[in-house]
């Protein structure tokens, strides 16, 4: 993680989808999302940006070394890099998009805490 990594403004920001990281929306545009973008390709591609984030969240962690805390090992984030994650992340992530993560082997579990 770097600084660039935490949000510099509380406006405009966005949770992945898959990981719940919050970044900036220029952020993921510009960094993509540094635990997912190798499949969410979202590094210089608006559309993927929009389809694979939400602005729609509740909560936030500050992660300073995820795997030695039992509050991201509860929020399935202990094996993620260093950052501000959301505590849950409203939407779903498009179809195509989960049928590419399955055939490589990843499991998508849903951030989305309301529904249940």
């Amino acid at each position: 993680m770097t600084l660039e990594t935490i949000p510099k403004d509380l406006r405009g920001l966005r949770a992945c989808l898959v990981c719940s990281l919050i970044k900036t929306f220029d952020q993921f545009e510009y960094e993509g999302c540094d635990n997912c973008d190798e499949f969410l390709r979202m590094k210089n591609n608006r559309d993927n940006v929009y389809d694979c984030t939400s602005s729609n969240f509740d909560g936030m962690i500050a992660a300073m070394s995820p795997e030695d805390s039992w509050v991201c090992k509860w929020q399935r984030i202990n094996r993620f890099c260093k950052g501000i994650y959301a505590i849950s992340v409203s939407g779903r992530l498009p179809a195509g998009v989960i049928r590419e993560m399955k055939s490589r082997g990843i499991v998508y579990k849903p951030r989305d805490t309301s529904q249940r």
